[in-house]
């Protein structure tokens, strides 16, 4: 009868188990007590060929390298000739401990990359479209008009302007104004314009808090997605006004 031999797979290597002895006697890994955990160590190689599991090599080599390290504590230290209290002899578990917690970084490491492509599974995507049939339907902007990523950048310009100048204001206000409400406000004070007349960008911020500014640029951008505004700079770096309706 052919003899079945079996690997047992708990266990990622000689330094995990270690991980799990440690944990499971509760001890300091900077001072590990080796002749209990050799001993553990020892009756789960015993357990393996017990089973008549296959032991890999590496197993055999750190029971070996315990066993050095316990029979290296167990011999008498020399007596140093010279007095010195900070003077000890090198700790034969020293080279250990550093392997112990190099494994347990790269193994902490693997565990929280395990949870991030679990997370990551739970993301479904879609392959890119190709879009180079609608490439002849993309206008250029026309002379001077500008962008949301050019509007968006000359606000933070204004804001970071006004932090500078404005003094800070210690009064707590708790009325709050909505998206619609702002559209309504701006596009009144735009309707009063003429087609030749603009007005500043900053002009359309009063008080300058989070959600004022946050409000009054999502209202121009729905103002400008309408056609009922349009932002336009002569030059770089020139203020940037805001006209009525659309660019033509």
């Amino acid at each position: 009868m052919e003899t079945i031999s079996l690997k047992l797979d708990v266990f990622e290597g000689p330094l995990d188990l270690l991980l799990h002895l440690i944990q499971q006697l509760e001890i300091d890994i900077y001072d590990i007590p080796i002749a209990e955990v050799t001993e553990q160590y020892m009756n789960f190689i015993h357990a393996m060929k017990t089973l008549e599991l296959e032991v890999a090599g590496e197993y055999l080599v750190m029971a070996a390298t315990l066993m050095s390290i316990k029979s290296q504590m167990l011999l008498p230290k020399p007596e140093l000739e010279f007095d010195c209290d900070d003077e000890e002899g090198e700790d034969p578990r020293e080279a250990l401990v550093q392997q112990l917690l190099e494994y347990r970084k790269y193994k902490y490491a693997a565990s929280v990359l395990s949870e991030k492509e679990q997370e990551r599974s739970l993301f479904y995507t879609k392959a890119p479209m190709d879009l180079s049939e609608y490439e002849d339907e993309i206008l250029p902007l026309p002379k001077n008009q500008l962008n949301t990523i050019d509007l968006f950048l000359a606000l933070h310009d204004v804001l970071q302007r006004k932090k500078r100048n404005k003094p800070i204001e210690t009064t707590v206000t708790t009325e709050t104004i909505t998206v619609d409400q702002k559209v309504n406000e701006i596009g009144q004070r735009l309707a009063k314009l003429s087609e030749s007349e603009g007005l500043p960008l900053e002009s359309f911020f009063v008080q300058y808090t989070k959600d004022e500014m946050i409000t009054t640029f999502m209202a121009l951008l729905e103002l400008m997605k309408k056609g009922q505004a349009s932002a336009t700079q002569e030059e770089t770096y020139a203020p940037i006004l805001i006209f009525k309706g659309a660019v033509v």
